[in-house]
């Protein structure tokens, strides 16, 4: 036997006995996907790479003593200091959550290195030799030497204006028994708009906008992984690897798309410039991709600097902007729209604007109440659908009920007047108002929302029209304990219930549905980022409550705590543009989310304030997280960029910055950051069962999982992964192994290349088709009462009982379900086991329960 020969036994044996998860494959439909542990067979494929690299693998493989990595010791728990901060007297020692402690360890050492697993084949772009035996074909393409001096290849944008650039085609080969993956090589710090689509057999490889399968390259504004590179993995259909040892490939590229498009010319743009630079192409049949040793990765940053700039400037320019628009509303005859009349209202309380006290408000706010009446009496739809507010159907009337709210005393003078209506009759100005709130309260209250976002914003409306009545006519508002509930509903502290009919709440979904989960994340059909971060809602839901400078609602300021700590464990440590020290909101994961990575984000994401839940709860970690920020000197940098926007609503927002700013400045350091901060003690686990995500740090690398993972319309046995170490960063869509209670219904992928659900999308021009179209998938059992049929965008279609992971060292097993325990398979080459939520041993090749609503994660070496 030659010694490539020898190399690829070698290799073949460690990836045998390293790729086995236990017997987990009948929790896969047969003819669907296997789980990610299965067994990985002809580790170096066919032999086509060359005879040094392999004998690199082979050997290094085989010979090399891994470092051991880090083993959870000293624990604590990190729900318990959750727990502490809002108040509770039970000792943090003892406290449990719902689906068990969230575990904090202390890491023993440096991580081990890691040991390609699963391996099949490798194209190296630019490189002659490798493209020759790999078939590469490319047409409007040109080979480059790109980062750290390594050959790549960029596609070149059409000739001619159009959307369509270069494409460059080969064969890889893949593993005719197993499931195989692909895994895109790029360079962490280019910015480029253009994307890369995969194609096999001529066939698209994914969907082009918020797919479950995504795009190889969406593109991006904003250095990805500064200095390093980072990989990009998606699934290959069994159907089109079984039975064959190579497949053919492409990568086509095309301009950015605008997501708000109505027809093609307005989604899809041009193509501008050269691609992102493609430096090397893999198949391997592991989830978890680890790239060759050898591979050059850039220089992990030990000390970034501190932003420098901008700095106090952007404060003052923010005051001026907001004075101008306050003294322009001022000054025109136009009554004002909702959102201005509620902008005035709260200026008319704050100092150093021009609207502090000043009488010229409420005659301006009363202007804008008498139009609304007017129009609501011409249309009562007004209070339905009011065009100038965003959210038109769930908002309408509720900012200038606010307004009314807050100005009330003020406004008396005003009340006791009467106007002259659409038919010349003279009516008291107290009971046309009182009239017309009545009526959007009565609205609001039978068209509630079970989104998280809708329902809080119509809910906030629906209290805000109460709140106003009984400041101006009492005797006809409802009893403000009676709207108090739909708040605490649409905030996750009881059960939502839905419309309020004649016979009480119309309970579509029963009487345990909750909007928000227990562990403070906001439901929607999966995890979230951008569109899940609700705090400035939930800010809006405790100051409805309060007059200014007055406390609300406790148990709403409670929720609003335990909301902003969940969401402070989906920020990781990444530089920002400049390279400067910062922390960015996880998106990789996120259901809505198309721009990776996610902005600066550090208490709370924000479209009014940054600093509005910490300033409202003065929360010792809340303070920290923003302490942390102002340390960075990311603050006025993340409000600079904020005031880019010259929209209406962007300057309303701005309104409370400076009194914010002030007040947390002059308050002493908590000495508190963010948990997932380099450098921050504490490791630890995160769950949410509700939402199907997972959040792991353990020493220096971060582990961001949605196991439920964009299954629209039925279960995929598919979960989206972002790995975060220093060195270089991962993406990938993995397969899942997914038990649920099936339906008998099942739904069949349409032949669509943009959106693979609702109606696909703008069409693509030319001939164009999904390598998924016609797959068949299963549909989980509907709840009782809730419309559907096949094909229908559903929270309950693709939400599974249990889920299980194999993803490199992690075996994830999570329990949705809520009467039944499920059993997680120990791997029986697996090492130093550890189940990370309990703190545990486990033996190799034994079994792990997992208890309805709870996860467990075992850590192992192998």
């Amino acid at each position: 036997m030659d010694i490539l020969g020898m190399c690829r036994q070698v290799r073949g044996r460690i990836a045998a006995s390293f790729g086995n998860a236990g017997d987990r494959r009948g929790r896969v439909p047969s003819g669907g996907a296997a789980c990610a542990g299965a067994p990985s067979r002809g580790a170096l494929g066919h032999g086509r790479w060359p005879a040094a690299v392999a004998l690199s693998f082979g050997l290094l493989a085989a010979s090399c003593e891994r470092l051991p990595d880090p083993v959870p010791q000293a624990l604590r728990s990190h729900t318990a200091e959750l727990e502490d901060m809002f108040g509770t007297a039970q000792p943090p020692s003892t406290y449990v959550s719902p689906s068990g402690p969230l575990i904090v360890a202390e890491p023993e050492g440096e991580p081990g290195l890691e040991t390609p697993v699963g391996l099949l084949d490798m194209l190296v772009f630019g490189d002659a030799d490798s493209e020759q035996a790999h078939a590469v074909k490319a047409e409007n393409s040109e080979s480059v030497v790109g980062a750290l001096a390594i050959p790549a290849r960029q596609l070149l944008p059409p000739q001619k204006a159009g959307w369509e650039g270069g494409h460059v085609a080969f064969a890889l080969d893949v593993d005719p028994e197993v499931p195989n993956y692909v895994t895109v090589r790029l360079w962490g710090s280019d910015t480029n708009v253009n994307r890369l689509m995969l194609f096999c057999g001529g066939r698209q490889v994914g969907y082009r906008h918020l797919g479950d399968i995504d795009v190889l390259d969406a593109g991006g504004t904003t250095p990805f992984f500064n200095g390093r590179f980072f990989y990009n993995t998606l699934p290959l259909p069994t159907n089109v690897t079984s039975g064959r040892v190579r497949v053919n490939l492409q990568i086509r590229s095309s301009g950015p798309i605008q997501a708000s498009g109505t027809d093609f010319a307005q989604y899809q743009k041009p193509m501008q410039g050269p691609t992102r630079g493609l430096y090397r192409i893999y198949t391997h049949t592991e989830s978890c991709f680890v790239p060759p040793p050898e591979e050059k990765q850039g220089e992990v940053p030990l000390a970034l600097p501190t932003r420098q700039a901008p700095g106090a400037e952007v404060m003052e320019q923010l005051k001026e902007r907001v004075r101008n628009e306050i003294t322009a509303l001022l000054a025109t005859n136009t009554p004002p729209d909702p959102l201005q009349m509620q902008f005035l209202a709260k200026a008319y309380f704050v100092d150093w604007t021009p609207a502090a006290r000043n009488p010229k408000v409420l005659e301006t706010v009363t202007k804008g109440a008498d139009a609304l009446f007017l129009a609501y009496q011409k249309d009562s739809r007004v209070i339905e659908v009011n065009p100038e507010t965003d959210h038109a159907g769930s908002l309408s009337l509720g900012p200038a009920a606010n307004a009314i709210r807050l100005l009330a005393g003020p406004l008396d003078s005003y009340l006791k007047l009467s106007i002259r209506d659409n038919r010349n009759a003279i009516l008291s100005r107290r009971a046309t108002w009182s009239e017309m709130l009545r009526a959007s309260r009565r609205w609001h209250r039978s068209h509630r929302s079970r989104s998280a976002v809708s329902g809080m914003i119509n809910d906030w409306s629906s209290y805000a029209a109460n709140a106003a009545v009984e400041a101006i006519n009492p005797e006809l508002a409802e009893p403000a304990t009676n709207m108090l509930r739909y708040l605490h509903e649409s905030v996750g502290l009881h059960p939502w219930l839905g419309n309020e009919t004649e016979k009480g709440p119309e309970k579509p979904l029963g009487d345990s549905y909750f909007v928000v989960s227990a562990k403070g994340l906001g439901r929607d059909f999966g995890f979230t980022g951008h569109d899940g971060e609700l705090l400035d809602r939930v800010v809006q839901m405790y100051d409805v409550t309060r007059m200014p400078g007055e406390t609300g609602d406790l148990k709403i300021k409670g929720q609003l705590q335990r909301i902003a700590a969940a969401r402070a464990i989906f920020r990781y440590p990444l530089p920002d543009a400049e390279g400067n020290r910062a922390m960015r909101m996880e998106t990789v994961i996120g259901w809505n989310d198309t721009q990776h990575p996610g902005d600066v984000c550090y208490a709370q994401a924000w479209d009014g304030s940054a600093l509005s839940a910490a300033a409202t709860t003065l929360d010792g970690y809340l303070l920290g997280y923003v302490q942390q920020m102002f340390a960075d000197n990311q603050f006025f940098a993340s409000l600079a960029a904020h005031m880019q926007d010259p929209g209406f609503r962007t300057t309303a927002g701005l309104l409370d910055v400076p009194d914010q700013y002030e007040a947390i400045r002059a308050l002493p350091p908590t000495g508190q950051r963010l948990p997932m901060s380099v450098g921050k003690g504490g490791d630890f686990v995160f769950t949410d069962e509700l939402t199907g995500v997972v959040a792991i740090k353990r020493g220096d690398e971060i582990l961001y999982a949605a196991l439920h993972w964009r299954a629209r319309q039925a279960i995929n046995f598919l979960g989206r992964v972002h790995y975060i170490t220093p060195r270089f960063d991962r993406v990938a869509v993995v397969r899942v192994a997914t038990e649920f209670e099936p339906s008998g219904l099942t739904h069949k992928r349409p032949d669509w290349v943009n959106l693979g659900f609702g109606d696909g999308g703008p069409r693509y021009p030319g001939i164009l088709h999904s390598l998924h179209a016609g797959e068949e998938l299963p549909i989980a059992k509907i709840p009782e009462g809730e419309a559907f049929q096949p094909g229908d965008e559903n929270e309950f279609a693709g939400k599974g009982e249990f889920y299980s992971l194999r993803y490199g060292n992690y075996l994830i097993g999570m329990n949705c379900g809520t009467n039944k325990a499920f059993t997680l398979q120990v791997p029986r080459d697996a090492i130093g086991v550890r189940e990370l939520v309990a703190n545990s041993s486990a033996a190799p090749g034994g079994t792990v329960t997992v208890h309805p609503q709870s996860t467990r994660v075992l850590w192992f070496d192998r």
